[in-house]
């Protein structure tokens, strides 16, 4: 895995934990991620430093920056319109969902653009053809 697609798992999983919880643990980030609290250890300390995340020095509580949260929204929004549109395809909801978080992280803001864009408009013409 590359460093830039293991800190955005990481951000990302941070916020889809904070979405479901009144706080996120390291422990937490580790049981979801399914790796070993050293490395989640580790991966917490390198985010920290570069300024992506602050924890709370009293209970260890992972919180966003406001540059974590922009990473993390852009990689979840990623995650959920690829696995919506592998969905969609006829792919099983589980493998959409495991591929999505594969594709999400080398897919070019380009072709995002365009899945996007193809989505709305299948959407749209989706949605005409069943009110007729």
């Amino acid at each position: 895995m590359r460093a830039t697609e293991s800190r955005e798992d990481y951000l990302e999983t941070i916020l889809m934990l904070s979405k479901e919880k009144n706080y996120v643990r390291s422990v937490d980030v580790a049981d979801r991620l399914g790796v070993t609290k050293p490395s989640v250890s580790r991966a917490i300390s390198l985010l920290r430093t570069a300024g992506m995340i602050a924890m709370d020095p009293h209970d260890g509580a992972l919180t966003l920056t406001e540059e974590g949260r922009k990473v993390a929204e852009r990689v979840y929004g990623r995650h959920l319109l690829l696995t919506r549109l592998l969905t969609e395809l006829g792919v099983n909801p589980t493998t959409a969902a495991q591929d999505a978080c594969r594709i999400e992280h080398v897919v070019s803001e380009e072709t995002m653009t365009r899945l996007r864009e193809h989505l709305e408009k299948h959407s749209s013409a989706q949605k005409t053809d069943d009110q007729q």
